[in-house]
């Protein structure tokens, strides 16, 4: 390597915080969330194509099946973390996906206006979903010091973003020419390739191992039995706090999805229009948190603490809620939609995460778990059932506005509560 290069690597790693030995390990990161991201929102709008084929009037059914779905792999999960070595539970469950997704492209080549099928891919990569990112985002809080995941997550979740943007463009591009089988071979394989990022994470922390660290831990099962995720998260307050964040965040994005349906059919009634829209919201989005991921989080975690990453967006989202109660134009929803999302890819997925990093390991892959896809995909099936009720506010939307800002301001609550029992719970380390 020349000077030159010398020189640039390490202004690079100054400008953002990246110790010499952490630099592999952070490219791994980046790309394990790059490649996992890209092929899921490579497949995203081949899901709601599969839901529409289903039937548009299901679709609050598909979203209670995806529940039970979420249910039912709880166990099969909590089985499979109980018996395999730590550091072998996201390369077992990831090649289950692969396996998976290759007889999904089987079966679409085979039978492509299978209503069944459509329906059972919907819920299916609703499931994928959240349970290979919750899993992605275990392996880091097992392997990261708590110091290290408060410089170092938010910028390797910056791939996540930047595979949100590239996954939907592989999409539109592949779709016509390779079909929709096509682009689930083209996902699996990328999935194949975030399993050795991830194992490339093991073997570097193997070759640099935490202070206080039991040797070989990661290489033991996590032991306990299947349900022990849920069993912790009654168990522990500062879990079911968690669980709470996690609910009132889900509740706070569905009152601005319905406010987003209303805005945007009084708004537009192109459907060419609207999909350029939000297209273009999408990418401003991506694009916001890419930057503040890579440029400003890891900072704020450093010097205020993960209670202002988990505080900032959810008062600044309480205000929009005002904002729009008081001036219910799209032109405002935008603002308010932009940041909410940016804020959150940027500054609460990483605050989120950051708080697992003090809890036992198992917590750290089943009570994680539980919480990223249980709690999770039950708050959305809760709030399909509510929309009758929020029709029924249909015609007084500023009250449904003001509704979400006590919502967000008990967000902001929780966060700040979850912010200070980190702190209390966090040892002090040297830099690993």
């Amino acid at each position: 390597m020349t000077p030159e290069s010398n020189a640039l690597s390490r202004r690079l790693a100054a400008l953002f915080e990246v110790g010499e030995r952490e630099a592999g390990a952070v490219a791994a990161g980046l790309l394990l969330f790059f490649l996992l991201f890209a092929g899921y929102f490579m497949l995203r709008p081949v899901r709601e194509t599969m839901g529409v084929a289903g039937g548009v009037d299901n679709l609050q059914w598909l979203f209670t099946a995806t529940f039970v779905a979420t249910l039912a792999a709880l166990p099969l999960f909590g089985w499979l973390a109980s018996q395999v070595a730590r550091r072998r539970i996201l390369p077992w469950t990831y090649a289950f996906f692969v396996l998976n997704l290759v007889g999904f492209a089987t079966a679409f080549r085979a039978m492509p206006d299978d209503p069944w099928l459509a329906r059972g891919f919907y819920i299916w990569l609703s499931v994928f979903n959240l349970l290979t990112i919750s899993l992605a985002w275990s392996v880091l809080v097992d392997v990261f010091a708590a110091n290290q995941a408060k410089r170092l997550f938010a910028l390797m979740a910056g791939g996540a973003s930047l595979g949100g943007l590239v996954g939907p463009l592989l999409g539109t591009v592949l779709v016509a020419p390779i079909g929709h089988s096509g682009l689930l071979l083209l996902s699996a394989a990328m999935l194949v390739g975030s399993m050795f990022a991830a194992r490339h994470l093991q073997r570097w922390r193997d070759a640099h191992p935490l202070p206080r660290q039991e040797p070989g831990a990661r290489r033991k099962p996590l032991g306990g039995n299947p349900f022990a995720g849920a069993t912790a998260v009654f168990k522990s307050p500062y879990l079911l706090a968690i669980a709470v964040f996690v609910l009132l965040l889900t509740s706070v994005s569905t009152f601005l999805y319905f406010e987003q349906a209303r805005l945007v059919a009084e708004t537009f009634t192109d459907r060419t229009r609207q999909t350029q829209v939000f297209g273009t919201i999408d990418t401003v989005v991506q694009a916001l948190a890419i930057l503040t991921q890579l440029l400003i989080t890891g900072r704020i975690a450093q010097r205020l603490g993960v209670g202002v990453l988990l505080v900032a967006v959810p008062v600044v989202v309480a205000a929009g809620f005002v904002w729009l109660a008081l001036a219910p134009t799209f032109a405002v929803f935008v603002v308010v939609m932009v940041v909410r999302r940016a804020g959150e890819y940027a500054f609460v997925r990483p605050g989120r995460e950051m708080l697992y990093t003090v809890v036992p390991a198992e917590q750290k892959y089943k009570a994680k778990n539980f919480i990223d896809t249980v709690v999770y995909r039950g708050g959305d099936a809760v709030s399909g059932w509510v929309k009758r009720g929020l029709d029924l506010v249909a015609d007084h939307p500023a009250l449904a506005m003001l509704i979400g800002a006590g919502i967000a301001l008990a967000w902001a609550v929780a966060g700040g509560t979850l912010g200070r029992w980190h702190r209390m719970r966090e040892p002090a380390q040297p830099h690993a």
